[in-house]
């Protein structure tokens, strides 16, 4: 299981991550390097101002490439001269709004995006593992009630879902087609709405909410009564982590669809959100919902992770109060003026702190 401490399965082990700059990437990135990986990270300069990536100094124990996925070569030169063991895909345009007004940058970015990395990754000799990160939102969504699985049909009806349904299954072609003859395990990996501290995405609920707290200003609304499966950013990177795990060791046996989601007690309305942010922040949040039609988004979502709780032994570690009570904190360190990088290695070890004592649970039962 993946943890904190210079002797674990992670130690010296070679990871390439796209979209390190990002808010998932850099937390990724630190993760790794807590555990004695040797990473590099390939990714546009990050995209906001203030960013995670550069408030928590992430590239100051990795190789940094500051380039774009959609060039095929430099991709291409970047993975011959790292030569790594395993690869994370994380690299995207990930904002479903955005992709209305961008559709095209959008598919591009996403699809050709992947379709260059599984290129470049096809012709290396090095790697043996490869987890590519997509979404929930890649299901075809019916608004069910009950959670979507992993053999649920693909879909999409805004240009990022249907890009990241796009990319489900380019990447079992490519494991089918090339990959497995390679001795490549290559896994899809799908999550909740994900949220933490150093979140500063345009049109995003956490940082939108936190932004209106600072300024004292009114948060606008789309839809409160939408439901979504919100879960820690650490939570999806520890399956993330362990699943990528397994495909060394057990190579085909784990190459599939993955589901890492939070518990159904955490599948709960825009709404709900709001109200506890503002009780663990300590005042009052003013909200109204936007007027207006607005571009379709799912009202009801949610995920199955019964297939990673079973086969990988993969459960969630923080209920969404304890997330909320950690953004918060995370929040307020960065006003006062906190050392960021280290108050993301404190989150990350107590976090981990848990897989341990899991660990120690297993082994004695």
């Amino acid at each position: 299981m993946a943890g904190t401490g210079p002797k674990t399965f992670w130690h010296n082990k070679r990871v390439f991550i796209t979209g390190h700059t990002g808010f998932k990437g850099s937390w990724l990135s630190l993760w790794l390097q807590t555990m004695g990986a040797d990473v590099t990270g390939y990714a546009l300069p990050p995209s906001t101002d203030p960013n995670l990536f550069t408030l928590a100094n992430v590239a100051e124990n990795m190789t940094s490439i500051l380039l774009d996925i959609c060039d095929a070569n430099a991709l291409t030169k970047a993975l011959n001269e790292q030569q790594p063991d395993i690869v994370f895909h994380l690299a995207a345009q990930p904002l479903v709004r955005l992709s209305y007004e961008k559709p095209a940058e959008t598919f591009a970015t996403n699809i050709m995006g992947t379709v260059n990395l599984l290129e470049a990754i096809r012709t290396q000799k090095s790697v043996r593992a490869v987890v590519i990160v997509t979404t929930d939102k890649c299901y075809e969504n019916r608004e069910w009630l009950w959670g979507y699985r992993e053999n649920e049909a693909m879909g999409g009806r805004d240009p990022y879902s249907s890009s990241k349904g796009c990319v489900e299954l380019i990447s079992a072609a490519y494991r089918d087609s090339f990959f497995r003859d390679k001795g490549i395990a290559l896994a899809t990996a799908r999550a909740g709405n994900v949220i933490g501290g150093g979140d500063w995405s345009e049109d995003r609920l956490v940082p939108d909410i936190l932004k209106a707290v600072e300024t004292k200003s009114k948060l606008m609304i789309r839809n409160p009564l939408a439901t979504r499966p919100w879960q820690h950013v650490l939570e999806p990177l520890s399956g993330y982590l362990l699943l990528a795990e397994n495909l060394w060791d057990n190579g085909d046996e784990f190459a599939s669809a993955w589901n890492f989601g939070p518990s159904t007690d955490d599948v709960r309305p825009v709404k709900w959100i709001i109200d506890r942010l503002s009780s663990y922040w300590g005042s009052y949040i003013n909200w109204q919902q936007t007027p207006g039609t607005q571009p379709y988004e799912s009202r009801l979502l949610s995920l199955d992770s019964t297939k990673a709780h079973t086969l990988l032994g993969w459960k969630t570690q923080w209920d969404l109060e304890r997330t909320l009570s950690e953004i918060a904190a995370w929040h307020k360190s960065w006003l006062q003026g906190k050392n960021m990088r280290d108050v993301c290695l404190q989150q990350i070890s107590s976090y981990s702190s848990i897989f341990k004592t899991e660990e120690i649970k297993a082994h004695a039962a």
